[in-house]
């Protein structure tokens, strides 16, 4: 492709200043290693550029910046007051029912009891009860196995984070 096919959103954060794009990626995940090696291979020619940019980044974070990238994330049920990314991934849980949602709550406790961290999932055209159902499944995963679902699972946030920061005019 040829950057005349660059689509505008792509261009633009192409063109960001270096602190300003940071601030963009950090928006996206609050990893700074994965920001900074997204950084590092601008300009991208295609949006595939990019997610395949992320995902060789999201496949070298250590455990810490895994951890740093975790802490951007919210409960599940529990969307960060003001802020609409949140509250659009997790719009799933919305619409769900007082039992759902205290059941939610419970085992989002119980979760971070065990591994230590938010549970994490693509929560993306989920509803509650998938929601549910995933947090009761990965609850019996060793600590290692799931450090990797977290990952893959980050990897699919960011690749839907990424895809409405350069494809927005």
């Amino acid at each position: 492709m040829t950057s005349t096919s660059t689509p505008p959103g792509l261009a633009r954060f192409n063109t960001l200043e270096e602190h300003a794009a940071h601030t963009a990626l950090h928006e996206a995940c609050a990893s700074t290693a994965w920001a900074k090696r997204l950084l590092a291979t601008r300009p991208y020619a295609t949006p595939e550029d990019l997610y395949a940019a992320s995902d060789a980044a999201m496949a070298e974070l250590t455990a810490a910046d895994l951890d740093e990238a975790m802490s951007g994330h919210p409960p599940i049920g529990r969307p960060k007051p003001g802020d609409p990314t949140s509250a659009r991934e997790q719009r799933g849980m919305a619409g769900a029912s007082d039992a759902l949602k205290a059941e939610m709550l419970e085992l989002n406790l119980a979760y971070q009891e065990k591994f230590g961290h938010v549970f994490l999932i693509c929560a993306t055209g989920r509803t509650g009860e998938q929601m549910r159902d995933a947090v009761r499944d990965r609850i019996g995963n060793t600590p290692e196995r799931e450090r990797e679902i977290v990952r893959t699972e980050l990897g699919k946030i960011n690749r839907i984070r990424l895809a409405r920061l350069v494809e927005d005019d």
